[in-house]
């Protein structure tokens, strides 16, 4: 024991004192550990109410109706469990994905989609590198785009279809959470969807793929193309090479 400073003598006496006086007596155990609790606490706390606030920018819009029902899908699809959304400040990772995720690129994601692993790439700027029927074909089938992929088939999301009222509720939601959607923006939602839904299926008709602008497929391609594309204009304005 000469490492810790105490010789085996000292230590078994402090040990019985310890299980004596301190757990032996109940009432001050409890207040011993209530206050190490508090003191944990307070440690926690004090830091989440002493910033200005959460990083911001005006560069970063809210999801568009169709773009919100794309994400709810990939959230259903759990596609969070392979995919990560950020990019960690390392060398090795903005190689490949580019510059590293700011807190202001997530300030209309709620709830953040950051992921824990990555079994497929991090997505968090997949916006815009693919055309919209890579994605499609990918989701039919992943190996027709990425020969070795492991990542299963999702066939019946060419086939489903969203519902504008669930896709309106999705939007209200998120208004009660922060999110600055406008009653005109919540009350246009159906034209919003056939809006932007009909543009994805001109761009898909143009590659020989036939389908409807309310399809699951479109609002998960309309998402995906969303990821990252405004960060990575704010960045390149900021004069971040990318």
């Amino acid at each position: 024991m000469a490492e810790t400073g105490m010789d085996h003598g000292s230590e078994k006496k402090y040990g019985q004192w310890h299980r004596r006086v301190f757990e032996g007596n109940a009432a001050l155990f409890a207040v011993g550990a209530t206050i190490a609790i508090l003191i944990g606490g307070i440690v926690e706390i004090v830091p989440m109410f002493t910033p200005a606030g959460p990083e911001h920018s005006e560069a970063i819009t809210p999801y568009t109706p169709l773009e919100v029902a794309g994400r709810d899908i990939y959230i259903a699809e759990g596609c969070y469990l392979c995919h990560s959304q950020w990019v960690r400040p390392m060398r090795a990772e903005i190689l490949r994905y580019g510059p590293w995720s700011r807190a202001w690129e997530y300030q209309y994601d709620r709830p953040f989609q950051l992921g824990s692993r990555r079994i497929g790439p991090d997505l968090h700027r997949i916006g815009n590198k693919y055309p919209d029927a890579w994605h499609y074909e990918h989701m039919r089938d992943p190996r027709s785009t990425t020969p070795g992929s492991v990542m299963p088939p999702y066939p019946w999301l060419l086939n489903g279809r969203i519902d504008a009222n669930d896709v309106r509720a999705s939007v209200v939601a998120l208004r009660k959470t922060g999110t600055p959607y406008s009653d005109a923006e919540i009350a246009g939602v159906e034209e919003s969807l056939a809006l932007q839904g009909g543009e994805i299926v001109s761009r898909l008709a143009s590659a020989g793929i036939e389908t409807t602008p309310d399809r699951k497929i479109v609002a998960l391609i309309a998402y995906l193309q969303r990821l990252g594309v405004e960060g990575k204009a704010a960045l390149q304005a900021e004069g971040v090479e990318y």
